[in-house]
């Protein structure tokens, strides 16, 4: 709405020339009135009469000076009543000072000495010139230059010597060089000197664009300077005013001091959009020096509404607009509850495709000043109290918003007056509201906002102290940045992140404000706390803090899942694995992680050796999904399993955990929460190797409460360095005495049974 309070400076420029005409007007008017009344006063003392065939003359003089003089070309005096007719007249008004140059011209007057009545039949015209070197030139010299004298020109003049009073019933038209005017009926009264005019009052001043001032009805006050018009109506061009009463107010060389306009005040401006002003009252005030406009002062319930490419609407209590000495308007101030939108683009618009160009914009201040450049458009705003801009969606029933608030706003303009920057500072905060969620907030020391050339936001910047709240999700830094085309928040400088006990640190996190997914880059760390120890779980069932480390992290709201990607690292207490990438399932605690060619999974476990010590077992592989409520890691691709006394190979592994309420013993508890291998179960390609042994199938069972293994398929085989090697349908092994049974298929149903003497 801000850019087109610039178009106010042309209506209020044509409104101190019309202003000005209007007291020229009702001067002349008063000054014709002045001029009669001299004249027609009975010539007793000072009056002299000169006649020839021809022509006579009559002038009255006081101290040596002429005050007027009446010229015609012929007089007729009747007997009876002394009744008077002069025929083709000349007066002439010098004055008392002898400033005065003016002339009224008629073809016949007369004069009824009994009334008093002096009344002009036909035409009158009346021109007024000011004659400023008539002190120092000889009695009645024509001044050396005449200089655009106001032309009057009216009938059926009546005027009371008596009295003083003077009306006519007619039209009263005017000429001066900027301007025409009349009205119809028109009434002068010398003792209140206040001259009054009917109706039809009219003015049009010339000009590159022309402007036309229409009233029903003026009255001039002498004593009071003052000129009251009742339903006044201006244009000019595309502009208009209209209000109930007008009065101007005038200084004692009647020059315009300032005009107020009263009730119902209505500013019109037509072009590529529509602006409408309504007001109470305005107050006009002109400099002293020159005829412009210094200050208009909108006031009472002031409504401001443009419509058209860029629709917008203001409210406020009273807008004070400031102008230089062109009429030019440099500077606003808007006052009590400023309350602005600018209305998104319309349909039609090339812009208003765009998601940020369908917002509406509004802003709500006790105050806001404008600066304008030039007079031609908005330069800069600044608002004063605590402040407000909101981002409205295109469909108002969504119920979203975005509201920025601040201790005080400063925003810049383009040269098409749209906002282009807002700075807001101290106490900045940015809510955006969606109907039937939690507000999302962000606080900081300041907030920076920029603006699509289109119209609409295009980013949102906070600094110092910034505090991100979404629900149960709350971010810190030192710096962050919003843009609404993606809802998109970016926090760096320290950055922090927290959701349901779930905090993330990085060198910069994001936050999705619309989907709830977040990302973090460089330097990731979390730690998963406030967790439960879930009895039945196993590697990640303690409820110590569960942590992770990566390059990038993305997360998932709903349902609460985190991938962690770029040398990943996840533990709690002595149990880890490493990946390239590991997705982690908070609420199921499952983990999904994944390996390359050149960079593989490796998980550490614990399982007890001969003495039931904890030793780790270290697990690597392309591939791996665990997730604790079943205790089973599943690996594949390449899968290695190191304990201290032996490595496996095999394709596909799968690891059976211990429940962690059975893992009790004296010497778990030394690693703490490490959890215990149960059962492993390795398929494809699988090959055993421990010292002295070598064993090689298809299918391999390791039950930890034995310690036995199981080989199948391949057919297995058994290769010990001192014994040779041992093949069957099926081998059974035992860790802890080196036994070895070796089943035979249907064909061979003998079983044999070996021990290796060490």
């Amino acid at each position: 709405m801000a850019a087109n309070v610039s178009h106010l400076r042309r209506w209020f420029a044509a409104g101190a020339i019309l202003v000005a005409l209007i007291v020229a007007g009702a001067y002349v008017y008063a000054r014709w009135r002045f001029s009669l009344a001299k004249i027609f006063i009975p010539g007793k003392i000072n009056v002299q009469i000169q006649q020839s065939a021809k022509e006579f003359t009559i002038s009255k003089s006081e101290q040596g000076r002429t005050i007027y003089t009446i010229r015609a070309s012929k007089a007729i005096q009747y007997k009876t009543g002394g009744h008077a007719e002069l025929e083709d007249v000349t007066i002439t008004v010098y004055g008392r000072d002898s400033v005065r140059f003016d002339q009224i011209y008629g073809k016949k007057f007369e004069y009824d000495p009994n009334t008093g009545m002096v009344v002009a039949r036909g035409e009158v015209q009346i021109d007024l010139q000011a004659n400023p070197e008539g002190t120092a030139q000889p009695d009645q010299a024509i001044p050396k230059e005449l200089k655009n004298p106001v032309h009057l020109v009216t009938s059926g003049l009546v005027f009371n010597q008596k009295t003083g009073d003077a009306y006519t019933p007619e039209k009263v038209e005017f000429t001066v060089p900027e301007a025409t005017g009349s009205a119809v009926g028109a009434r002068y009264t010398e003792k209140t000197g206040i001259l009054e005019l009917a109706s039809q009052v009219n003015m049009l001043v010339a000009g590159e664009i022309p402007s036309h001032l229409d009233a029903a009805e003026g009255v001039v006050a002498k004593n009071s300077r003052q000129i009251d018009l009742q339903k006044p109506h201006v244009t000019r061009g595309p502009e208009q005013l209209d209000s109930d009463h007008g009065t101007i107010f005038l200084r004692a060389n009647n020059a315009v001091d300032h005009a107020v306009a009263t009730g119902n005040v209505h500013i019109q401006i037509h072009g590529k959009s529509r602006m409408d002003a309504h007001s109470e009252k305005a107050d006009l005030l002109l400099n002293e020096d020159h005829p412009t406009l210094a200050k208009a002062i909108l006031s009472g319930n002031v409504r401001m509404e443009s419509t058209g490419q860029q629709a917008a609407n203001a409210q406020a209590g009273r807008v004070t607009l400031n102008f230089t000495g062109k009429n030019l308007l440099a500077s606003a101030r808007a006052e009590e509850n400023v309350h602005m939108v600018e209305h998104r683009l319309p349909p039609n618009s090339p812009h208003s495709a765009t998601q940020a160009s369908t917002q509406d914009i509004e802003i709500t201040a006790p105050a806001i000043d404008f600066l304008m450049n030039q007079g031609r458009n908005l330069q800069r705003a600044t608002t004063s109290g605590a402040a407000q801009i909101a981002f409205l969606p295109a469909d108002p029933t969504s119920g979203q918003k975005t509201v920025v608030t601040a201790g005080k706003f400063d925003a810049t303009f383009d040269e098409r007056s749209h906002l282009q920057t807002v700075h807001g500072a101290p106490d900045a905060k940015v809510t955006n509201s969606v109907l039937g969620h939690p507000d999302r907030t962000s606080t900081s020391q300041q907030v920076d906002a920029s603006f699509l050339p289109a119209g609409g936001i295009d980013a949102l910047t906070q600094d110092g102290n910034v505090v991100y709240k979404d629900d149960q999700r709350q971010a810190w830094g030192d710096h962050a940045r919003y843009t609404p085309s993606d809802q998109m928040l970016s926090l760096t400088g320290l950055p922090r992140l927290v959701e349901g006990g779930v905090s993330t640190t990085a060198h910069r996190i994001r936050v999705n404000r619309s989907t709830g997914e977040g990302f973090a880059e460089e330097d990731v760390k979390t730690t998963y706390s406030e967790l439960k120890a879930q009895p039945n779980g196993a590697l990640l069932a303690a409820s110590s803090p569960i942590h992770v480390t990566s390059r990038k992290m993305v997360t998932h709201k709903y349902p609460a899942v985190a991938t962690y990607t770029g040398n990943a690292r996840l533990w709690q207490d002595a149990n880890v694995v490493q990946a390239p990438s590991i997705e982690f399932d908070r609420d199921r605690r499952r983990i999904v992680a994944h390996g390359t060619a050149n960079e593989t999974i490796s998980t550490v476990l614990m399982q007890a050796d001969k003495s039931g010590k904890s030793t780790p077992v270290l697990v690597t592989s392309r591939a791996l999904t665990y997730e604790d409520g079943k205790r089973q890691a599943h690996y594949e691709g390449n899968v290695v399993v190191k304990s201290s006394d032996s490595t496996m190979t095999a394709d596909n592994v799968d690891i059976f955990l211990q429940p962690r309420s059975t893992s009790s013993d004296s010497s778990a508890s030394s690693t703490l929460g490490a959890s215990r291998v149960e059962k492993i179960l390795s398929q494809g390609h699988v090959i055993l190797v421990q010292p002295k042994r070598r064993a090689e199938g298809e299918q391999l069972v390791y039950t930890s409460a034995d310690e036995r293994y199981l080989l199948t398929g391949g057919p297995p085989s058994i290769f010990d360095a001192e014994h040779g090697k041992v093949s069957g349908d099926s081998l059974t092994f035992y860790k802890r005495d080196d036994r070895v049974v070796v089943e035979g298929n249907a064909k061979s149903p003998t079983v044999t049974q070996t021990r290796v003497a060490r």
